[in-house]
């Protein structure tokens, strides 16, 4: 029988992804008010693997991959999805968000996404919302699973969260 163990601190990580670099800029500023510095943040990434949020958003979107220099217990995943999701609305208007914020954490050896869709490969947490392990480190580099979606299966992506696993390798090494 295995024995129960308090799992590591991991590396808490944000998508934010919209069609106004200025919004995007709020938003990443409440996550940082939020969940503290960060420690890593991408270029802005081209949002075009689907159309389904254009309507919401607009045109054209982009992405951006924060992560925050404060490791997290993974427990917490459910609270910060819920948190991001009021966040979202900060500068709604006539009931529609201008950005989309979506939380996840790295480990050593995966990207844990929290959505609030149900789907085979997605486990239930708590309070409505679900992890996905989206990527998966092997062989010295992360890898997609048949349905990790596309933008985070492309090169640039794998890149990113192989940048902040780097990051969160060293932090650990350094506790």
């Amino acid at each position: 029988m295995g024995e129960a163990k308090i799992p590591e601190a991991v590396k808490l990580i944000a998508s934010i992804f919209g069609a106004d670099e200025d919004r995007l800029r709020r938003a990443e500023s409440l996550l940082v008010r939020e969940f503290g510095p960060l420690d890593y943040r991408s270029e802005l990434l081209p949002f075009t693997h689907t159309d389904y949020y254009t309507p919401e958003f607009g045109t054209p979107l982009v992405r951006v991959i924060v992560a925050f220099e404060r490791l997290v217990d993974p427990a917490l995943l459910p609270t910060i999805k819920h948190r991001t999701n009021e966040l979202e609305w900060t500068d709604s208007a006539q009931g529609h968000r201008w950005v989309n914020m979506d939380p996840g954490y790295v480990t050593l050896s995966k990207l844990v996404l929290a959505t609030a869709k149900d789907h085979a490969h997605r486990i239930y947490l708590r309070d409505g919302i679900y992890a996905e392990v989206t990527l998966c480190y092997q062989g010295g580099t992360f890898r997609p699973w048949p349905w990790t979606y596309p933008d985070y299966a492309s090169p640039p992506y794998i890149a990113i969260f192989n940048a902040i696993r780097a990051q969160y390798h060293q932090q650990l090494r350094a506790r």
